[in-house]
């Protein structure tokens, strides 16, 4: 497993740069550049909650809220694969990643917030993750201004 760190800086105000990353449709927009037409589905984003993680057929990973300080972090500790919207029990493959953390902190800086991102990732995704999530950055930062 690799942890991966992310940062953008952005003047805009906390309150919408959270809105621009948790709000339903700018979430579904900024995640597309992963894979088109993913979403996410939550209990308004609760700390001790599920998310799953979907994509196009219902498919995609379910996680367990971890930390949720609203304008500030959110935390995100994966479990497990979801097959057509239902969550798959744990096999041996599933087990090599089950415990990943995906981090959001805002960070206040004198003329801007900076959001930083830390997220644990397979060997055979790092190359992908490398070269995409910046795009998800921009996307975030154009939303929030």
């Amino acid at each position: 497993m690799n942890r991966l760190h992310f940062s953008i800086k952005i003047k805009a105000e906390r309150s919408k740069i959270w809105k621009a990353l948790w709000d339903e449709s700018a979430y579904r927009d900024w995640i597309s550049v992963f894979e088109e037409d993913s979403y996410a589905i939550s209990d308004n984003w609760k700390e001790g909650g599920k998310v799953m993680f979907l994509g196009p057929g219902k498919n995609g990973i379910y996680s367990s809220v971890v930390n949720h300080i609203p304008n500030k972090i959110m935390q995100f500790k994966h479990i497990g694969i979801v097959k057509n919207g239902k969550e798959q029990p744990i096999d041996e493959e599933t087990r090599v990643w089950s415990g990943a953390t995906e981090t959001y902190k805002l960070l206040e800086e004198k003329d801007c917030n900076t959001l930083v991102v830390e997220i644990d990732v397979m060997d055979e995704h790092l190359d992908f993750m490398k070269s995409t999530f910046h795009k998800e950055l921009v996307k975030i930062k154009n939303n929030s201004t």
